[in-house]
């Protein structure tokens, strides 16, 4: 088995490193002329159609399109958690052609955020617990891990719902421990399926408000995919997808771009 690649990539860099939620020129995952066909009733459904896309450090961007559109799919390739038919994906500038699954493991490891429409939290654990997962994986040790899930807890309005397991939290309570877990692990870039789906208005907008600070301040890279206009509202970047292919690429000048 090959070692594991992590510590060869970069680490994230800070908001400070460059300005304060300015995405960098270095392109934290590149996908070019990327395809993905799927196999449906005996046909050939092309939910990619040669997506060429750079995702800079310190991006805020939001995938758009109708139903069917490819922002799932686009999310999963770019995470590294579905393969291309064909084309190529670099992330952290290490092509993902070349890993073995071992690599890809712990790529997706160390250096990915997901955020699930489902959750995907561990029913047995407490949301201290599952926030802790991640960097348990990862080797953290237990003093630092715990008190970064603490923090990030807290920060997201869950202080004194940690020891509560996911049953016992709400749907708008367990996408923020889904959140949190993501975002303790330290990854270098988040993708979050649509994030506020499952969220009354007040809580999308309070959770997007949190997610917008932190690539503002601690400088995390995200992806989100959407259909909420109010997630459209806060990104700073929009891509427009339609029948698998990039319709628009649209940076908002920094004036558009901030809290409504």
């Amino acid at each position: 088995m090959s070692a594991p690649l992590s510590p060869t990539f970069p680490p994230p860099r800070s908001a400070a490193a460059d300005g304060a939620g300015a995405p960098s020129a270095e392109p934290v995952v590149r996908l070019e002329q990327v395809t993905r066909v799927y196999q449906q009733d005996g046909m050939a459904v092309r939910a990619l159609d040669g997506v060429d896309l750079a995702i800079a450090r310190g991006d805020f961007a939001v995938l758009v399109g109708p139903s069917g559109s490819g922002k799932t799919t686009l999310l999963n390739v770019m995470g590294g958690l579905d393969s291309p038919t064909t084309g190529r994906i670099w992330i952290a500038g290490v092509e993902t052609g070349s890993m073995s699954k071992a690599e890809l493991s712990q790529m997706r490891l160390h250096q990915i955020g997901f955020v699930f429409q489902e959750f995907n939290l561990i029913p047995v654990l407490s949301a201290l617990e599952n926030v802790e997962f991640v960097m348990l994986l990862q080797g953290v040790p237990e003093a630092q891990r715990r008190a970064r899930a603490m923090d990030m807890l807290q920060e997201l309005g869950l202080q004194g719902l940690e020891h509560r397991r996911p049953a016992e939290l709400s749907g708008g309570q367990q996408q923020r421990v889904a959140v949190a877990r993501a975002i303790a692990a330290e990854p270098v870039i988040v993708l979050p399926d649509e994030p506020t789906a499952n969220l009354d208005s007040k809580a999308g907008a309070a959770l997007m408000d949190l997610m917008r600070r932190l690539n503002e301040e601690k400088g995390v890279t995200f992806v989100f995919s959407t259909h909420d206009p109010m997630v459209v509202e806060r990104a700073r970047r929009v891509i427009r997808l339609r029948d698998g292919r990039v319709e628009s690429d649209e940076r908002k000048p920094t004036a558009q771009a901030g809290r409504p």
